[in-house]
């Protein structure tokens, strides 16, 4: 039995689903590699396109392309960005029509909670916020051993409570939630239990300032311990 390849899209060395040619000449696939999805998946992108056929779906499409599209501007040197992410995040809300948005920050990035929340309120939106230690609830909760606490096993520590935040903005019934800075894991459980459109402004990343891909872009010099096979 031929094993079926699995989508590897990060190798492809072709690009052939955003190909460089006229808007109405056809795509071809006799240069995608074997593992591309469109060769292997057809049946799932094809269910996948019926999604957009639904109304607010394709509204929210819409307007995320259209959002995209105004991030650069065509200048007689040429094309360049302009948009950093925060103001896409203000454009994106108001396209949307959203009033009242939801922030769950990291209580180690409370400073930039802060920052966000007077800019937001300050283009005329309502702001919730909720920090990652609401609850007050001990590690011991869940199974956190005295010597796993970060600040010592004499001491309370609170631990991160992803999934309050998300009820609680949930509750608020915020247009859309804004994570900036949980932990991995912690935001894994955030985003599975926000029920509502939820985007993310900043990922944590401690060592280089919450720019993870600081560390990719020097895993050929100062991390390539990043690329030691294990």
């Amino acid at each position: 039995m031929v094993k079926r390849l699995s989508a590897n899209c990060a190798k492809c060395p072709t690009g052939v689903c955003n190909p460089s040619i006229g808007v109405n000449d056809e795509i071809s696939l006799d240069k995608a590699p074997n593992f591309c999805p469109m060769r292997q998946n057809p049946e799932v992108i094809e269910k996948a396109s019926h999604e957009y056929d639904k109304p607010e779906v394709k509204e929210f499409a819409r307007l995320s392309s259209l959002q995209e599209f105004e991030c650069y501007e065509n200048l007689p040197e040429g094309r360049r960005t302009k948009n950093p992410r925060i103001l896409e995040l203000i454009e994106f809300a108001k396209k949307c029509g959203y009033k009242k948005l939801g922030i769950a920050f990291c209580i180690g990035l409370a400073y930039e909670a802060r920052l966000l929340t007077e800019i937001l309120e300050n283009k005329g939106f309502e702001v919730v916020s909720v920090r990652c230690k609401v609850g007050a609830t001990q590690k011991e909760k869940i199974g956190i051993k005295p010597e796993e606490k970060i600040a010592g096993p004499e001491k309370w520590e609170s631990m991160c409570n992803p999934i309050a935040q998300a009820e609680i903005l949930n509750s608020e019934n915020v247009d859309l939630a804004i994570m900036l800075g949980l932990c991995i894991g912690h935001d894994t459980l955030f985003i599975k239990y926000c029920r509502v459109p939820m985007t993310v402004i900043a990922v944590k990343d401690r060592v280089t300032g919450h720019n993870p891909l600081a560390a990719l872009y020097l895993s050929g010099s100062y991390y390539a311990r990043l690329m030691a096979k294990q």
